[in-house]
């Protein structure tokens, strides 16, 4: 049935060819991936044609609340799946929903302005159809999308885009799961293995890589390239409901003040994707729910700088906030840091001190098996540690000497002073 002529609804079909041609401009201009619609009249048509087609069925269904239906849905998905086709960016995508929602709240306005604000009934009719309409096409448009997402790129590639996605907060993520045969969770443990130096992503380290993957079930990305040629690997340790903590972890600890303890599996991923890496690694990790994972994400990247790098996957372990988080502040200190650094040298002119209290304090100032992990006889590890007190008045074993020495061999391994 048609809207009455000086209808709000009458208004928006007289304007509908321009709004379609304004939203194809719009895209243009302003989303570098719409910029061939310029050389390809064939795309620019075909745009053009979706955009007014949705704009009439808009006026079409929006008097009498009428759903979109199932072939309504289908058009939409189907032009989601041409853009996923044609190599459309998840960025561009988003950017895509953001302008046409934009564009559609601006043709309301306008219409409603051009018939002087009468209708006030019709107003609240069609915003009440668009939101509710609104986000069955997006989510249509959205499973178009991955659709051909999942014809188009390898499996490493898709799990890359869940993870970005969950990072991101986008709620496209649900359908990028789907696709790659995981479940979403309720909360994530964000770990990043930091590496001095990028590998070269070969496909030997991208199908081991992604056998760790399915194995562990678990999106993962590379990070973005870093000016210094380090590289990071990001992987999210998906935690559901009732998982459990490590097993230093207090009894009855209050999350939102031990927000990062280590789930019982992570150490086993760590070592796996270590040992895949083959390099020198560094771990920090960081969870929370879904929602907040930018946040973990920042967390565990500078918690991953903190902590000790290390070469054998063997003693690589995940480190949380609780690790490291005197070296976080002493980081962020320069002078303290100075001062942090000028012990570290005077422990340079004794024999292995600053590898001797990396181990003691690894041990828990256990003297047999600090002893025992150094290769060298009790007395040799008394004289290296008589030899720290000597050089910096510090004992290693006092108050005083666990709070310095920890942070000055946490400071030195992490690779923080090149």
């Amino acid at each position: 049935m048609l809207a009455p002529m000086g209808s709000l609804f009458a208004e928006l079909a007289r304007q509908a060819t321009a709004s379609a041609r304004r939203e194809v401009e719009t895209y243009t201009r302003e989303i570098p991936e719409f910029r061939l619609l310029h050389k390809d009249p064939r795309a620019r048509a075909r745009t053009l044609e979706h955009a007014l087609w949705l704009r009439r069925r808009t006026v079409e269904l929006s008097p009498h609340n009428s759903e979109l239906s199932g072939g309504d849905l289908s058009c939409i998905a189907s032009m989601g799946e041409l853009r996923g086709s044609a190599g459309m960016s998840l960025d561009a995508r988003r950017r895509v929903l953001d302008v046409h929602t934009a564009l559609m709240l601006r043709e309301i306005s306008e219409a409603t302005e051009a018939e002087r604000g009468g209708g006030a009934d019709e107003l609240m009719r069609m915003m009440t159809w668009f939101a509710a309409q609104g986000e069955r096409g997006i989510g249509a448009y959205r499973r178009g999308f991955v659709r051909a997402l999942r014809r188009r790129l390898p499996y490493a590639e898709q799990v890359a885009l869940l993870a970005r996605s969950l990072l991101n907060g986008e709620p496209i993520a649900a359908e990028l799961a789907a696709a790659v045969g995981m479940e979403l969770p309720d909360r994530c443990a964000v770990t990043v293995f930091r590496l001095p130096d990028r590998p070269i992503v070969d496909h030997f380290l991208e199908n081991e890589i992604g056998i760790l993957v399915k194995s562990h079930r678990v999106p993962v990305m590379w990070g973005p390239e870093s000016g210094d040629g380090s590289g990071e690997l990001i992987a999210l340790l998906p935690l559901f409901s009732g998982a459990t903590a490590a097993d230093d972890a207090p009894p009855h600890s209050v999350p939102d003040l031990l927000p990062d303890l280590t789930p019982h599996h992570l150490p086993d991923l760590v070592q796996d994707f270590a040992r895949a890496l083959g390099r020198p690694c560094a771990v920090g990790t960081a969870t929370a729910p879904l929602p907040e994972l930018a946040g973990a994400l920042h967390r565990a990247r500078r918690i991953s700088r903190a902590a000790p790098l290390h070469r054998a996957p063997a003693r690589l372990r995940p480190h949380t906030l609780a690790d490291v988080f005197v070296e976080l502040a002493v980081a962020d200190v320069p002078f303290v840091d100075d001062w942090i650094r000028t012990v570290a040298r005077r422990l340079e002119t004794g024999p292995d001190l600053l590898a001797t209290l990396d181990a003691y304090y690894r041990h828990d100032m256990h003297r047999g098996s600090t002893a025992s992990a150094l290769n060298v006889h009790s007395r040799t590890l008394d004289y290296r540690l008589r030899r720290v007190r000597e050089l910096t008045g510090i004992d290693p074993g006092s108050t005083r000497g666990v709070r310095t020495f920890s942070a000055v061999v946490t400071r030195r391994v992490s690779g923080a002073w090149h």
